[in-house]
């Protein structure tokens, strides 16, 4: 049986989508933080950066969990 998880992967685009973003802003925090020193400008790209992965992080949890609910 599949997890509420993989069954969004599996048939739900938005959620692919949401799922796809994540992983880029992890990527470029990932880049951020291997910098020895942040700019103003990096910084503030940080923190916006950490903010949208939040936000699509609670996203993905509430499709999940309507999944579950509907299960």
């Amino acid at each position: 049986m599949l997890t509420p998880r993989e069954q969004l992967l599996t048939g739900q685009d938005e959620f692919q989508r949401l799922v796809q973003e994540h992983s880029q802003y992890s990527q470029r925090l990932e880049s951020l933080t291997q910098k020895r020193y942040l700019t103003d400008d990096e910084k503030l790209e940080e923190v916006r950066l950490k903010k949208l992965k939040l936000r699509l992080k609670d996203q993905m949890q509430t499709m999940e969990q309507r999944v579950r609910q509907s299960a």
